[in-house]
Order: structure tokens, then C-alpha cells, then sequence
């Protein structure tokens, strides 16, 4: 009688081999199911916003960010007349006021640096201006400076370089009477100062600053001044819908441009200023420390409002548009960069709380009752 006797090493060894490949085919399963899944996820998304911004005869381009997936989704044209679809890599728009951030942020770089402080008057830079004895960077940076210099963004007929933009605000401001620092009203004179205090600063143009400051480090690939946009690329146009679509159509003149310095003069997509926010934060213009510092001064009114940025609870917005167009901008995104929204409308009503309304029901479809309506 033969005795049978048994390899246990190997038979052990094949029941290990089946258990992995059991193991393997499930695991296998749920990433391409995880895959297919957001997949559906970005194509339902991006009907949900085409639609939505089709139903109020918008136009533009945005950056829907989901779980810290941005995904950019267009409707219509940029430039009509050439036939430019509004996520066409050859158009930018106009930033308009969201490039406060930018100009807030290259402040507090300073700051940090040790150049100044919040507090310090703005007299250093002005000794000319009326007042300025009793302003300080931080009331420039959350608007309580008491400084209203009307007719900022009215096209004024000439190209001003940054010093002659400058020079223009701070004698309009000594021509007119103004409030006293302490209350809260935005206008564009705050940040054209802010603009012209870099400059004295660093010895360097706003644009150089902003250049080796900004879009450098972040490697942005299509955020401009006007008068650099290359050749082959454009400008986005803005229209309005009047009966029917790209109606009245305007763009923003050179001349406008240059007299908004740090308050109105940079071009760029959703994408590339969706990196800029995700840059405030990540160490590559500033870190979170900073970008606290920064938005949490302390002349910072009851209404959030500090270094170019509406900052209340879990959420920082802005919002943009300029005189004579019809381009409308806003961004509500929350303060980790994770969920969110960047809408650079080019046809608008020319109502900000229409533009908003869009916005607010794309941001209530990306993560329902998280984002604000204002």
C-alpha cells in the first residue's frame, strides 16, 4: 500500500497565487468604475453649466472645481467675430477688479520682507496727498482709506504709463474732498496707490513685480498685460443680449487698461487665475500664514473685505467687471482651493446680481449648501 504524501509549501504557495488574483479582480473593478464614474461626473457637470449659463444668454468660460479637481467648461463665444469659442486657447479676458488679490498679495510679500507694516502711513510715499498722514497700507488694502477718486475706469483718451496713472489718482484725490479713514468704500484708488507704493518700494515697475512675482513662479502660460498679449492671441470681446445674441459688442481699450494699474489692467483665463488662488496659499507667492495674515487685517470691515478678497467662515469671493463693457467676473471658492467656482462671463446684462445668480446655482451643484448667493 502506497502512502500519498502531500506538499503543503505548495499547495500553499497555490492557494496564495488564487487569493491574490481574487483579491486583484475587484480592486481592478472599482478603479475603472471609479474612473468611468468621474467621467460621467465631468460630462454631466459640464451640461449642467452650459445650460444654465444658456439660460440667462450668457457667455463666457469658468473653472468648476470639485474635490480639487478643476475642470474648465465654456459656453459660446469670446470673440465672435472671428469665431473664437470662449475657452479658445487663444483668448484671454480681463481680469478686472479680482486682480486686487494679486496686488494685496505682492504687499504683503513686502511686508513680510520687512520693508513696512499695515500700519505704516502712506505719507512715505505720498507726502503730497491731503490726508495721508492718516491712512496706512491697511486701510488702502481693505478700502477704509476714506479715498474715492471718481472716474477711474472712464476712458480718459490717452495711454497713461504706470507713474502718470498714479500721479492722475493722487491729484484727482487732492482736487476733491474726502471722507476720513475708518468706513468701508471700494473704489480703485486704494489699489492704484497699493500699486504705486510697490513700485517705490522695490525700485521696479507694478508689471515687472507682478511678473517675477507672480506669473513666473507659477509658470502661468496665458496671463498678460494688455499691451503684451502675443500675436496670434486676442483679447476677449463682450457683448450684451439685446433680442438676440453679441449684441453691442466692446472691449477694453488700451487706454482704459492703463489707467487702472494694480486695480484692472491684467488679462488671463479661469484656469490660469484658479493657479494664482491655489499660489496664495502653497508657498509659490505666498504661504497659508501669509495668505491669513493678509486677509484678516486689522482695519478689515464687518463685511469680510480684506486684501482684495470678500473672507468670511470657509469662503473667499471677489467679483469684477468694467466700466463700458459688458464682461462680469466672480469667483467663490472655498479657502482650500477644493470646491468652487472662477466665471469670467464676456456677455452679460450687465447686472451683478444676475452674474451672481448664475454662479451661485453652478457652486450649489457642485457641493449644495456650502457656498453664498452674494
Amino acid at each position: 500500500m502506497k502512502t500519498r504524501h502531500f506538499n503543503f509549501k505548495r499547495i500553499l504557495i497555490k492557494t496564495a497565487i488564487s487569493l491574490t488574483a481574487v483579491s486583484a479582480l475587484p480592486i481592478a473593478s472599482i478603479a475603472t468604475a471609479k474612473t468611468a464614474n468621474a467621467a460621467d461626473d465631468q460630462t454631466e457637470m459640464r451640461s449642467f453649466v452650459r445650460k444654465t449659463i444658456a439660460n440667462d444668454y450668457a457667455r463666457g468660460t469658468t473653472v468648476v472645481v470639485k474635490n480639487g479637481q478643476p475642470q474648465q467648461i465654456s459656453y459660446g463665444y469670446g470673440y465672435y467675430g472671428k469665431r473664437l469659442g470662449a475657452g479658445n486657447s487663444k483668448v484671454v479676458y480681463p481680469v478686472c477688479s479680482l486682480q486686487k488679490v494679486i496686488t494685496a498679495a505682492i504687499i504683503t510679500q513686502l511686508i513680510y520682507a520687512g520693508k513696512f507694516t499695515q500700519d505704516t502711513k502712506i505719507s512715505n510715499w505720498y507726502p503730497n496727498l491731503k490726508g495721508a498722514s492718516n491712512i496706512t497700507v491697511g486701510n488702502l488694502m481693505t478700502h477704509t482709506s476714506g479715498l474715492k477718486a471718481t472716474d477711474t475706469e472712464v476712458n480718459r483718451g490717452r495711454i497713461y504709463s504706470e507713474n502718470d496713472a498714479i500721479n492722475w489718482v493722487v491729484n484727482k484725490l487732492n482736487s476733491t474732498t474726502q471722507n476720513q479713514p475708518g468706513k468701508f468704500s471700494y473704489n480703485n484708488t486704494n489699489y492704484i496707490l497699493l500699486a504705486g507704493i510697490i513700485r517705490q518700494v522695490t525700485g521696479k515697475s507694478y508689471k515687472q513685480n507682478v511678473q517675477e512675482r507672480v506669473i513666473n513662479p507659477l509658470g502661468l502660460k496665458r496671463t498678460y498685460f494688455l499691451e503684451d498679449i502675443p500675436s496670434g492671441m486676442t483679447d476677449g470681446i463682450s457683448y450684451t443680449w439685446n433680442y438676440k445674441n453679441y449684441q453691442w459688442a466692446q472691449y477694453v481699450k488700451k487706454q482704459q487698461a492703463s489707467q487702472l494699474v494694480g486695480a484692472g489692467n491684467l488679462f488671463s483665463t479661469p484656469m490660469d487665475y484658479y493657479k494664482i488662488q491655489v499660489g496664495l496659499t502653497n508657498g509659490k507667492i505666498l504661504d497659508q500664514a501669509e495668505f491669513n495674515y493678509m486677509t484678516n487685517l486689522d482695519t478689515k470691515p464687518s463685511n469680510g473685505y480684506s486684501g482684495g478678497m470678500y473672507v468670511k467662515g470657509n469662503l473667499k469671493s471677489a467679483y469684477g467687471n468694467l466700466y463700458n463693457t459688458h464682461f462680469g467676473n466672480w469667483v467663490q471658492l472655498t479657502k482650500d482651493n477644493q470646491n468652487g467656482l472662477i466665471m469670467f462671463l464676456n456677455q452679460t446684462q450687465n447686472d451683478e446680481t444676475r452674474n451672481k445668480k448664475i454662479g451661485y446655482q453652478i457652486l450649489n451643484h457642485i457641493q449644495p449648501n456650502t457656498f453664498s448667493s452674494k
